[in-house]
């Protein structure tokens, strides 16, 4: 059984439609996969639509939420989210509004460092899919300020750039008690290089993780023993995936190319399976 459980589309930052993605995940012969778009889950109507067609693909409704806490950003996963809940898409739309307006101030703050793009770019380039940076990046690319997407980053507009621009995010607590809200399953997103891992992965499976991306690219063997040493330590599943965009290769990885064992799938689909006999 091949998955890949992260995912992202055009209604978040990534560039393939969610009914291309199936196809594509298809043509590849995996068996699962998620769809975890930024602070949205609009598509995932269509992605499930289209795998009616492939009936040996099971697509799983998922959702990355970007989130703060003092030691900086961390990421949520929800797997088998309740995708049609009011409460939770509105949680998501206030997210993807944040976006919208960091998104303004940061091509304006480009601006007034001589960095010239059009914000009806960006938007095309989001193809009416949440806004993201990537998006930003992608303008300035295609203007010739950039010679990677990963230089934007790194100068100007990831956490540390001088065109950096906060937004309204949720504490990762929040997160996780939205998703369990929209009956899902919550992941630490790849979670190696999150300061005081340990004692973080036990405050929230105090309320409710279910478990932690583990099987991400570029994760070497001694840094994947350790993130499986803490799954066990606090009754975790694990979970894997690309993280593909599409973009370039400094921002996710190849779909499928996660090396994702046939127990972590079986054993979220079980842990799924089981949750909604418990919520019927």
């Amino acid at each position: 059984m091949k998955a890949d459980l992260h995912l992202h589309t055009t209604a978040s930052d990534g560039i393939l439609s969610p009914q291309e993605m199936v196809q594509k995940a298809s043509q590849l012969g995996l068996d699962v996969i998620a769809i975890t778009d930024h602070d949205s889950v609009n598509g995932i109507p269509s992605a499930l639509e289209t795998a009616k067609s492939f009936p040996q693909l099971l697509v799983i409704p998922g959702v990355e939420i970007s989130t703060d806490m003092p030691q900086g950003w961390v990421h949520i996963l929800g797997y088998f989210v309740d995708y049609r809940d009011s409460e939770f898409n509105h949680a998501l739309e206030e997210l993807r509004n944040s976006r919208y307006e960091r998104g303004l101030k940061i091509v304006a703050r480009l601006a007034d460092l001589g960095i010239d793009i059009d914000w009806e770019r960006v938007l095309a380039l989001a193809s009416g899919g949440t806004i993201g940076r990537p998006h930003i990046a992608q303008a300035m690319l295609e203007r010739g300020y950039i010679a990677s997407l990963q230089e934007a980053f790194t100068k100007y507009i990831g956490n540390e750039g001088i065109a950096h621009v906060e937004r309204k995010k949720l504490t990762p607590t929040e997160a996780v008690e939205l998703i369990i809200k929209a009956n899902g399953l919550p992941f630490i997103a790849h979670p190696a290089d999150i300061k005081y891992l340990d004692s973080f992965a036990h405050q929230l499976k105090q309320i409710g993780l279910a478990g932690i991306e583990i099987y991400y690219p570029h994760y070497s063997p001694s840094k994947i023993a350790r993130l499986k040493a803490l799954a066990k330590k606090y009754d975790l599943i694990t979970s894997g995936g690309s993280d593909y965009h599409g973009l370039d290769n400094t921002i996710g990885a190849d779909i499928g190319s996660a090396d994702l064992p046939q127990e972590a799938i079986e054993q979220l689909i079980s842990l799924a399976e089981q949750r909604r006999m418990v919520n019927t």
